[in-house]
């Protein structure tokens, strides 16, 4: 398996004061105030002379305050919750793999982590945080739209772009959006901003996690869990990587392209074909039967728990080896290549297999050359293959209840065949 040593520096980035940056809404509503009726009138007056300015714009509420949260992200850097260093997991080498993979090639398509409880699922990909790179985003735009690609683009910014206006732009990390189990779909798509409505006149578009998490990683632990209607929603955007709202006579499209999370127990229920289909990888998790390793997770544990921040700074050098690692790895992906007959093989493996469709063969390409870019080659080995093939295809095969056997090792056990 590949060593997984190293990363990530935390870099600072410098931003404007807040108050420097203009809010869209006139009216601002401090909490504790009270507003008497004069007030009150007085605001309803002065909406009403300014709708003949407004009509019935459809606007983005969040595009004018989106530079304050951007803002706010980097000023409460420091003081959020402590997370686990990824350096610092111990064992779990097949899950972090494909994590690993999924940063250096987003277009892999996810990955899916099944296991037991209490195997550190949540953990190992909430710490993945500390790793993301760099992207270039359009300041102030709420989908991270990127500047130079139209695929990656809000509506709004590439109509600027057909202008020939000059966008200003602004390095920031990948997000990582948590998809709560409970959210309602108008939190996930998007919704219209009443008290915009209200005071402005104006039908304001207020974007959901969907736009939020664009260019960024969407986590959903213990999808198998999830309401159906949000399941739905995650296929349509997976599959088009668009979302389109449809709310209140208002008709509106964003980009929506995330790298898919997803963690649960396979006791607690299995998930729809149709989504277990869209995550292009699947680590299987178990637990840790060794006992020294159990004592030395525990006491990892511990020290973290009693002291977090010396226990992030006793992995800070690992990380930051790890964190360029990757950075290193996704400028190079580019130039990897992969020959005739090793594609061959896997297109090969895969219609043994009998899988359904494409996509195995897609992701097993792409998640081989990912891996040959970690390992820092340019090419693709038949043993890169053979690492990343189980992962790729094991949520693919077909069920057989009578079937003892793990599918990985049945595709492990195909691809030697097929190899050989």
């Amino acid at each position: 398996m590949v060593s997984l040593l190293g990363t990530s520096p935390s870099s600072i980035l410098s931003c404007p004061r807040l108050s420097s940056i203009p809010l869209t809404s006139p009216v601002c509503f401090r909490p504790g105030n009270t507003f008497g009726g004069k007030l009150y009138r007085r605001i309803q007056s002065e909406t009403k002379k300014s709708r003949s300015r407004h009509h019935v714009l459809v606007t983005n509420v969040a595009t004018g305050i989106n530079s304050i949260e951007q803002a706010k992200k980097i000023d409460t850097k420091e003081s959020a919750r402590p997370v686990y260093p990824f350096a610092a997991i111990v064992g779990q080498d097949e899950m972090k793999l494909c994590l690993l993979l999924n940063v250096i090639d987003p277009k892999i398509g996810g990955v899916m982590i099944m296991g037991d409880r209490g195997t550190g699922k949540s953990t190992t990909v909430r710490s993945l945080v500390d790793l993301l790179p760099e992207i270039t985003v359009v300041a102030g735009d709420p989908y991270n739209s990127d500047p130079r690609d139209p695929e990656f683009m809000g509506k709004e910014v590439r109509e600027r772009v057909r202008k020939g206006e000059e966008l200003d732009v602004m390095e920031t990390k990948i997000n990582m959006v948590d998809l709560p189990l409970g959210a309602t779909e108008d939190r996930v798509c998007g919704t219209i901003d009443i008290e915009k409505a209200l005071t402005e006149g104006v039908k304001a578009f207020e974007p959901g996690l969907l736009a939020k998490a664009n260019r960024g990683i969407l986590y959903v632990d213990e999808v198998n869990l999830l309401d159906d209607h949000l399941v739905d929603v995650l296929l349509d955007s997976a599959a088009s990587g668009w979302n389109t709202v449809e709310r209140e006579g208002i008709s509106i499209s964003h980009p929506a392209r995330f790298i898919l999370i997803g963690s649960g127990n396979p006791e607690e229920g299995e998930l729809r074909p149709q989504l277990l289909d869209r995550f292009g990888m699947h680590a299987q998790v178990g637990t840790v039967r060794d006992a020294e390793l159990r004592v030395k997770i525990v006491e990892e544990r511990a020290r973290f728990d009693s002291n977090p921040k010396e226990f992030r700074e006793s992995y800070l050098e690992e990380q930051m080896k790890l964190q360029e690692q990757i950075t290193s790895a996704r400028s190079n992906l580019s130039g990897v290549e992969i020959n005739q007959d090793l594609k061959v093989k896997i297109s090969r493996v895969c219609a043994e297999l009998d899988v359904d469709g494409l996509r195995g063969d897609i992701v097993t390409n792409r998640a081989a050359r990912a891996l040959a870019a970690l390992k820092g080659r340019d090419h693709v080995t038949a043993e890169d293959v053979g690492i990343v093939i189980p992962n790729c295809l094991r949520h693919r095969l077909r069920k057989d209840p009578l079937e003892s056997m793990d599918s990985g090792i049945v595709v492990t056990e195909k691809f030697y065949e097929v190899f050989s």
